[in-house]
Order: structure tokens, then C-alpha cells, then sequence
């Protein structure tokens, strides 16, 4: 820990009583206002799971699987860190029990301990605690989020690690944070603050004080409540913080600013506090209180029962939806509803229709009836990594009458128009995979470029001839049914540089049809929204005005 920046602060969010608070929310909003104050930060996940990273994960379990440029797959808590800080999440920032362990094991393989007896203490907290040190630069602060709760046996090494961090870095340079919850019981008609006491007693068992709370309820903090806290946990009063209920998420930073958090922070690093500039976060929630209009647009999926595997693409919509002035209301649709059901009774009072990615057989001639819908109905659509294969197969069926086309995902006998990609160029270098590979970590994962065509709408709405978009799949458009689907009034107007692998298709005569391999909403921020959300709303929005 050396050459670690002197003035690099570090705040460790822990959690208690029950999950889902929303440690990773509290993480993004704190690192925005501290953003807003003129600070430099940088956020991490340290996730308890065994698993290596999430990506081999069911959707219904762990929600969705965010991906950045460098092609991590990791928790989604990510994708909140980048849309409110707007600062590229990396590998050095996801860290997981299971790539702990795999380095500890493989470094006692190759001999790296001497010798040594390998224990939880030190060589397992050794290892996280270089992962949260590591890769680092000029930061004010850096933000640290533990997955879980206090009191989970995965955690324990965790909270080890960050109490000798502590004590290695001084705790003029640490600060601890935990988020409790404040139950309401309306028989007795007031807030209990028990689990919250309960909560931090577990976290000092660890040799942890926290230095702030941050107390989830859903009606205000009484003062006397706030007395009772600050006393019963050893922590000042002006640093138990209320974390209300809000109607949207891009209030919190609002509301946290509001209570003081962030001066809160500098006042514990004896740190100046510059007044904060909050307007960006002030004018997206007066756009959502204050809408122009509502726009339906539906999503045929078929993760729709846990809505947070469509977390990025529901803030995606809701983004382009800021951009235009207007409120997105989504209509989630259970892929396999359309499979036997007609798609008009689900789809005729929406004005955009979105088949996003997904894996496995389950749902996808639901989605294809959705884009054979939107195609034939002249309303705008976006098909987004399987939407886009689909896109392909729907009209290489319909219109072309190849009825056997399909993937090699499903149907290994199949007219392949879409197929197993083996190998593909990254950073110059050839990336080779098989058939029989490991699941984990073997796709095309991450940033690649793509070339647009000069006069598409890709181009237009992009307004650049060279993008560069995240990635997450392993099947790919075959390029030689270029030919055949311009027959049928598709064209491929984004390709790879070297020309080989279709990126974006689009129908030229549809009023808004496009359809792209990457992940466009990966990318999209409340106060930077993906071009290509912002006009498929728009286009969303001129399309309800004609009905």
C-alpha cells in the first residue's frame, strides 16, 4: 500500500437487518453529491457469493448481469454506480468471494506461500484487501459496498478485511457506514429503532463502529427517535442519517444532500465542503414530476416476474423518456403470453415495442410474434442482442418463407442464419472459443466497435460513422444472408471493423425499426441517455399522437 495516493479517503457501506435497503443506491447518490462538492470518486462491489462473477447466474435469482467496457461481468449494483456517477465501473471494481479463493488457491499451487498453512486470516483478507486498494490513482474518495448483510457467514472474511484496513490506513482515512432499517408498526403507530441497534451491536462483535448511519423508513425520523439511535450505538447524532421512501430513485441524491450526508462526510475527514451543485439531479426530477405526456411502450421478455433483470433497460427508457419531456409507462409482457395468445389484445394500445436479450429456447416465439407485430404495424421498435436475432429469423420466416430459419442455440439442424461464434478479433488479438467451453466468462463480453453505414437512421441518431458499444453473447447474424434480407427489406447497417460480423439491422421503410447485437441501455445515464433510447421514445411518442 505504498504508493497509495495519501489523500485517498475510503468508506465502507455495510448493511443489516434485511437486504434489499438499497446499499448500492445509497453508494451511487452518495458518490454523486460528493461529485457535486467537486470530489473525484470511484465505487466497488465486494459480493460474499462463491460464484467467480454473476454471469453464469439465473436472472430470477441475481437480477441482471451488468457488463463494462472492459468486459466484467458483474452485479448490477454497478450499473447504479455508473448512471449516477457517470465514471466507467472496471474490473479492479467488482471483486467475489470465488475470484478470491481462486487466487489464493492458485497462488499456493505455485508455490507463492512458502510453505504456509493457507487461512482466512491472513492470506484470504490479504486478498481483498489488495483488491480494494488496487488500481487506483488521484481519488478523493473511494467508495466500498459489502454485499450482504451483517451477521452472513460469506461476509465474515469481508468485514475482517475492512477492520484491518482500518487500522493499516488510520481512521482519519476510513469511514464506515451502515444502513439499517426502521420499521413502522402501525398498531403501535411508531418507528422501531431495536433492529437498527441490533443491527450495529453485530457489526461491533466485529470490531466495527460505524461512524454513520443511514436508517431506511418510510415515514420521518422523530428527533427523539434520532436521540435514542445516536445514543444506543455510540455514533453523533448529527451523523444518523434518514434515508425516506421517494417516488423516483434520482431523488435520493436530493434527499441525502438535504439531510446533510455529504457534509456529514467532510466533517469526518476534516475536509472543506464546497457548496454543491445539484442542478442536473434538480432538473431530472422536475422532468418526472412535470411531464409533458405519458408514452406506452411494451417489453416482451421473459424475465419480467423479477423486473431487476431489466434494470439498466427499464432506467434506459426512462431516460429517453427525460430527454423528450415525457413519462415512459412500461408494459412488461411475458414472452410466452404471446405464443398462444393474439399479440393485439397485449400490444394495441402501446406505441413502441422492445424484445430485449435473453437465454435459452423458453418465450422466444412469443418475441417473435411481438417483432412480426411491430413490423407489420408500422409501430417503432427496438430489439436489443437475441431481439436482434430474432429480428432476423422473424423476417427470414414471414417474408422470405424459410420456415426452418432459426439458431443453432435452439436447433443444431436448423437453416443457421444465426450461429455459434468461435472466434473473433479483440484489441488485435483473436479470441477462440468451443462448442464444449466453459459457460463462464466465454462470450464476447465488453466494448467493441462498430462501423455504421453512411444514410442510416444508426448513423443519423449516433450522428458518427464509428460507435463502440458493450457486448454479452456468444451467437452472431451470419453475415451471407446480407444478400436475402435486403430482398426483404432489411438491411445490416452497423458491422464490425473488419466487416464480418453484423452489429445493426434496420428496416428502411418501417417508420422506426432497429435492432442491435450490443447493449445500448449499459451505457445510457439520466444526464447522458443513450441516443438510441432518446429517439426510440421519440419516435414512441410521434406514433401515439397519430392514434
Amino acid at each position: 500500500m505504498s504508493d497509495l495516493n495519501p489523500k485517498t479517503k475510503f468508506i465502507f457501506i455495510t448493511g443489516g437487518v434485511v437486504s434489499s435497503l438499497g446499499k448500492g443506491l445509497a453508494s451511487a447518490s452518495l458518490a454523486s453529491i460528493l461529485q457535486s462538492r467537486g470530489f473525484k470518486v470511484r465505487l466497488r462491489k465486494l459480493d460474499p457469493y462463491l460464484n467467480v462473477d454473476p454471469g453464469t447466474m439465473s436472472p430470477f435469482q441475481h437480477g441482471e448481469v451488468f457488463v463494462t467496457d472492459d468486459g466484467t461481468e458483474a452485479d448490477l449494483d454497478l450499473g447504479h454506480y455508473e448512471r449516477f456517477s457517470g465514471v466507467s465501473a472496471r474490473k479492479s471494481d467488482s471483486i467475489t468471494t470465488g475470484k478470491i479463493y481462486q487466487r489464493v488457491i492458485d497462488k499456493e499451487r505455485h508455490g507463492d506461500y512458502l510453505g504456509a498453512t493457507i487461512q482466512v486470516i491472513p492470506h484470504v483478507t490479504n486478498e481483498i484487501k489488495e483488491f480494494i486498494v488496487s488500481d487506483l490513482s488521484d481519488e478523493d474518495f473511494v467508495l466500498c459496498e459489502i454485499g450482504g448483510t451483517v451477521g452472513d457467514i460469506e461476509g465474515q472474511p469481508y468485514l475482517e478485511a475492512i477492520r484491518q484496513l482500518a487500522y493499516d490506513l488510520g481512521r482519519e482515512r476510513t469511514m464506515f457506514l451502515h444502513l439499517t432499517l426502521l420499521p413502522y408498526i402501525p398498531t403501535a403507530g411508531e418507528l422501531k429503532t431495536k433492529p437498527t441497534q441490533h443491527s450495529v451491536k453485530k457489526l461491533q462483535e466485529y470490531g466495527i463502529q460505524p461512524d454513520m448511519l443511514l436508517c431506511r423508513s418510510q415515514i420521518p425520523m422523530p428527533e427523539n427517535e434520532r436521540k435514542k439511535i445516536a445514543l444506543f450505538c455510540n455514533i453523533k447524532e448529527e451523523n444518523v442519517i434518514s434515508a425516506l421512501d421517494v417516488s423516483n430513485i434520482y431523488q435520493v441524491p436530493l434527499a441525502y444532500s438535504h439531510e446533510g450526508m455529504d457534509r456529514a462526510v467532510c466533517r469526518h475527514f476534516n475536509l472543506p465542503c464546497p457548496e454543491a451543485d445539484l442542478s442536473k439531479w434538480e432538473n431530472i426530477v422536475n422532468i418526472l414530476k412535470s411531464p409533458e405526456g405519458i408514452v406506452n411502450i411494451a417489453v416482451v421478455g421473459k424475465y419480467v416476474k423479477l423486473l431487476e433483470a431489466y434494470k439498466s433497460l427499464n432506467e434506459a427508457l426512462n431516460h429517453g423518456g427525460i430527454a423528450n419531456k415525457y413519462k415512459v409507462k412500461i408494459k412488461w409482457i411475458d414472452a410466452e403470453e404471446l405464443e398462444t395468445n393474439d399479440p393485439e389484445d397485449y400490444l394495441s394500445d402501446v406505441s413502441g415495442i422492445l424484445v430485449p436479450g435473453g437465454f435459452g429456447l423458453r418465450g422466444t416465439l412469443g418475441k417473435m410474434n411481438a417483432i412480426k407485430y411491430a413490423r407489420e404495424h408500422n409501430i417503432p421498435f427496438l430489439g436489443i442482442c437475441l431481439g436482434m436475432q430474432l429480428s432476423v429469423i422473424e423476417i427470414m420466416r414471414n417474408v422470405l418463407g424459410v420456415k426452418n430459419a432459426n439458431t443453432t442455440e435452439f436447433d443444431e439442424n436448423c437453416e443457421a442464419v444465426v450461429g455459434l461464434m468461435t472466434e473473433w478479433d479483440k484489441d488485435g488479438a483473436k479470441q477462440i472459443r468451443h462448442k464444449d467451453g466453459d459457460l463462464g466468462g466465454t462470450m464476447r463480453l465488453g466494448a467493441y466497435e462498430t462501423i455504421l453505414k453512411e444514410g442510416s437512421l444508426a448513423h443519423k441518431i449516433y450522428n458518427s460513422e464509428k460507435i463502440s458499444e458493450r457486448h454479452r453473447h456468444r451467437y452472431e447474424v451470419n453475415i451471407k444472408y446480407k444478400d436475402q434480407l435486403k430482398s426483404a427489406g432489411m438491411e445490416i447497417v452497423g458491422l464490425s471493423p473488419d466487416g464480418g460480423l453484423p452489429e445493426i439491422v434496420e428496416i428502411p421503410n418501417h417508420p422506426w425499426f432497429i435492432a442491435v447485437q450490443f447493449h445500448p441501455e449499459l451505457k445510457s445515464k439520466p444526464f447522458a441517455p443513450h441516443p438510441l433510447f432518446v429517439d426510440f421514445v421519440r419516435a414512441s411518442i410521434e406514433k401515439s399522437r397519430l392514434v
